[in-house]
């Protein structure tokens, strides 16, 4: 049988590329290597579930608060107000973005991608099977790779996908303590602070009976492990039970391109959708796919290789300035501790909190207020500068 995509990768990405083009009508094989589990702080915007059609059902919290703790401990707490930061965890999470696109109608396979060939023209995607290890072929007439940071299928067809830079982010899944003054099961906490990560943050996300405990850095020089001991001894969380643990590399810009110009399309974290300064990735993930979707039945329907490039050009058009402004934050904020705390002191302002979770739920950026935008600019500039003091409260 040919199918007319094959997609690698079974996240949230791959998941929701399988899913939509089985509903378009197409003939999909999903291929996935199971096991895996992405250290993720699983939160997930009201925007993503409407978008999507996930229903509270698969969430474990829904979060009211987000607080931000500066290097020298200083708390700000940051209500969002108007909705809430769904909590997944991706164990259970990716699981079942997997069945449904099965149940949909996708050919679900077990195994780990091995390469393409091209016997006759057309790909062959060449996996081994999880089960038997031998190795199998489900021949197609476009490849989706869908496959994480690290892509194999991009590494191998994708021209400078090897040149992303990349976060390595680790995290410990921990049974969650009782609520009280240092854990709350509605708040996600956000640490910056250069002993925990220098160059990003460390978070405390709750997930219900667990939580997620965590840190990021682009320097390989930092250990993962201890950093997150640090994080759990600072947050009161050193003698709660460890459940799991897991690490992963996450991109930190989308790749100058996702297709190969014939046959192969990257979505996702093979992609470099995660947003810079937050991390963020579920939503852009699935977005992603949506967008390599479509890209494919474009090109299907008019056997045109061009089209593939539609997924970034849908995916840019929409979040690109999103992207440019996060990443210009985690540039201009990230660097030292003494910027990180300045960082937190400009989260104290009412017009910073609005915009940010307005923002964040509705995954662009807000023109309601144009003044807002303009005082905030202003105020920026006015702690980058040193014109406002870091004591202020």
């Amino acid at each position: 049988m040919q199918y007319d995509v094959v997609v690698v990768g079974g996240g949230p990405s791959g998941a929701t590329a399988a899913l939509d083009l089985v509903n378009s009508g197409h003939r999909v094989a999903l291929l996935d290597r199971e096991g895996r589990i992405k250290p993720c702080g699983g939160a997930i915007p009201p925007r993503l579930m409407q978008d999507f059609g996930i229903t509270d059902d698969q969430l474990l919290a829904k979060v009211n608060t987000a607080r931000m703790i500066s290097p020298t401990g200083r708390m700000v707490d940051i209500p969002i107000e108007n909705g809430f930061v769904g909590m997944v965890d991706r164990k259970d999470f990716d699981p079942f973005l997997r069945a449904r696109a099965a149940e949909a109608g996708a050919d679900y396979f077990t195994g780990t991608f091995v390469r393409i060939k091209r016997p006759e023209g057309t790909p062959v995607v060449v996996y081994r099977d999880k089960a038997t290890q031998e190795e199998r072929e489900l021949p197609c007439k476009l490849v989706i790779g869908a496959d994480g940071a690290k892509s194999r299928v991009g590494l191998a067809e994708v021209k400078d996908a090897d040149k992303v830079p990349l976060v390595f982010a680790y995290h410990e899944i921990i049974k969650a303590p009782p609520k009280s003054e240092i854990y709350d099961p509605k708040r996600c906490d956000v640490i910056y602070d250069g002993s925990i990560s220098p160059d990003f943050y460390g978070w405390v996300f709750p997930h219900g009976d667990s939580a997620s405990v965590g840190m990021g850095t682009e320097l390989s020089s930092v250990n993962l492990k201890q950093a997150t001991a640090a994080l759990r001894e600072a947050s009161g969380l050193t003698d709660c039970e460890t459940i799991r643990k897991e690490g992963a590399p996450i991109p930190l810009r989308p790749l100058d391109r996702w297709d190969n110009g014939k046959d192969v399309l990257l979505a996702g974290d093979a992609a470099g959708v995660v947003a810079p300064s937050s991390g963020e990735g579920i939503y852009y993930a699935m977005v992603g796919g949506r967008v390599a979707a479509t890209a494919c039945a474009a090109t299907l329907a008019s056997g045109r290789v061009k089209d593939l490039r539609l997924a970034r050009q849908l995916f840019m058009r929409e979040h690109k300035m999103v992207f440019r402004v996060l990443g210009s934050m985690q540039n201009a904020y990230y660097r030292s501790d003494e910027r990180r705390e300045r960082f937190v002191s400009l989260c104290h302002d009412i017009d910073v909190q609005r915009l940010t979770f307005e923002a964040y739920m509705n995954k662009k950026l807000v023109r309601a207020r144009p003044m807002a935008h303009l005082k905030i600019g202003i105020k920026n500039l006015a702690h980058l500068t040193g014109l406002v003091a870091t004591t202020r409260v």
